[in-house]
């Protein structure tokens, strides 16, 4: 029964240096222009609310899509496991018997 884990690839630095900066960029450059709107200092308080709620749900929604994603191929590797064992079992009952 061959039961190695799957190997975990993790991201290369280049990529996670890219992923950092998009996410800074992208804070940074939307906090910017909502800094610079020509309206009331409570209009850009409720753009700057906004665009926290939109960063934490995203987050959250990414979280819970990868804990779902993780969860699904841990059930699947444990019915993997099951069913070997099973065919093993039932491999070396045939082999009793003759």
């Amino acid at each position: 029964m061959n039961m190695e884990r799957p190997l975990m690839s993790e991201n290369s630095p280049g990529w996670m240096a890219f992923v950092w900066i998009s996410f800074a960029a992208s804070i940074g450059s939307m906090s910017l222009g909502i800094y610079h709107l020509p309206v009331e200092f409570w209009i850009k308080g409720y753009m700057a609310m906004g665009l926290l709620f939109s960063v934490g749900s995203c987050i959250t929604l990414s979280k819970t899509l990868r804990d779902n994603h993780e969860a699904r191929k841990l059930i699947n590797r444990v019915t993997e496991v099951k069913t070997e064992r099973m065919l093993h079992d039932y491999e070396m009952k045939d082999t009793v018997r003759i």
